[in-house]
């Protein structure tokens, strides 16, 4: 089987992106789709808010669960409320992932998720699952 995901982060932090992509795609047995918005894609040049979000939906719509990185930037990112009201209109199931080692967590991101993992690929995994 494989999984359609969506995994929102910020751009600016795009190194814990790249981590947990390298854990999914280690996973045996594990298949997934990402149809995350990558770093070089036109979207990024939309000259307004509304262009960037009608994408961001398009993008979201075939994904059966949407993985959020709630490190405490997320809080700060207006994009992440965006995402998470996409994902709560289309009835996405949302999962937050804590960053490894990180002392503070984003509660926007919690107060809004499914489900809250920790950065282990397990429980990433087997929360996909789940939905």
């Amino acid at each position: 089987m494989t999984y359609n995901l969506f995994i929102s982060h910020s751009w600016a932090y795009s190194d814990a992106y790249e981590k947990l992509i390298r854990l999914l795609d280690a996973k045996p047995y594990f298949t997934y789709k990402n149809y995350s918005v990558p770093k070089n894609d036109p979207i990024h040049h939309a000259y307004y808010d509304y262009q960037l979000k009608a994408a961001i939906k398009a993008q979201m719509q075939p994904a059966s669960c949407v993985l959020i990185l709630a490190g405490v930037y997320a809080t700060y990112s207006k994009w992440i409320n965006i995402e998470i009201d996409l994902a709560r209109s289309m009835g996405k199931k949302i999962i937050a992932i804590q960053p490894w080692g990180a002392d503070r967590t984003s509660t926007v991101v919690k107060n809004a998720a499914d489900v809250i993992v920790g950065w282990n690929t397990d429980s990433i995994v087997n929360a996909i699952r789940g939905y």
